[in-house]
């Protein structure tokens, strides 16, 4: 049996609001028996009804990489984000341009990253973009020791509200990386203390992870000498 234009909205609806997550158009159709799925351009069009009738509403029906999903209209997340006591955390300016340079130049590896930045990059600024699903491996250059090459994920892009890459600010836009913690910050429940105390104790985290990299090093090279 055929679900009617009304009923089609409900349910979608109500998909949306429970997933906690984006649903793409499949996840939406495979909601419905064969008998009485819609076609593509039916629950296209139930879809953009949705998206109208968050108008005049706190949220709205927003596309993003993964799919749809229901947000707060950012303009209101300053007072909707009251709701928690956590504090966004703030990134260092070295991991910020990290991130910036894949997500514009991807694939790129960490040699590559070095060599326009003039400096190493931490092994914990990599372990954080790709813990927290920002950034993944894609392959390996085809260059002596085949380094990793790294891009983005559809989680970086769900997370900063893009459906693509095309989306991305033009690098004039984030010329100055001061400005980007405003852009380029995330809910974290276990961190307490002042944004300065957030920004040392990441810088003091990538110095110890650059220490604890020379002491492998050195190691290596130590037991080649024996050896």
């Amino acid at each position: 049996m055929m679900i009617d234009e009304q009923k089609l909205k409900r349910i979608l609806e109500a998909a949306l609001m429970a997933a906690g997550k984006p649903l793409s158009t499949q996840q939406l159709m495979d909601l419905f028996d064969l008998e009485g799925k819609p076609s593509a351009s039916e629950l296209r069009d139930a879809l953009a009804e949705l998206e109208r009738d968050c108008a005049d509403r706190g949220y709205e029906l927003k596309l993003v990489a993964s799919g749809y999903r229901y947000q707060v209209r950012e303009e209101l997340a300053p007072w909707v984000g009251r709701l928690w006591e956590e504090r966004p955390q703030r990134y260092s300016r070295a991991l910020l341009e990290t991130l910036a340079l894949i997500a514009y130049r991807q694939p790129i590896t960490r040699g590559d990253i070095e060599e326009i930045r003039g400096v190493a990059v931490s092994s914990q600024i990599m372990k954080t973009l790709i813990e927290r699903e920002w950034v993944r491996i894609v392959g390996h250059k085809d260059v002596p020791g085949r380094p990793a090459l790294y891009a983005t994920t559809r989680k970086f892009l769900d997370y900063f509200n893009l459906s693509n890459l095309d989306e991305l600010p033009s690098l004039a836009e984030i010329a100055d990386l001061d400005s980007l913690n405003a852009e380029f910050e995330f809910e974290q429940t276990d961190l307490a203390g002042t944004p300065e105390e957030a920004d040392t104790d990441l810088a003091e985290a990538e110095a110890e992870a650059e220490a604890e990299a020379k002491l492998v090093d050195e190691d290596d090279t130590m037991n080649e000498y024996k050896d």
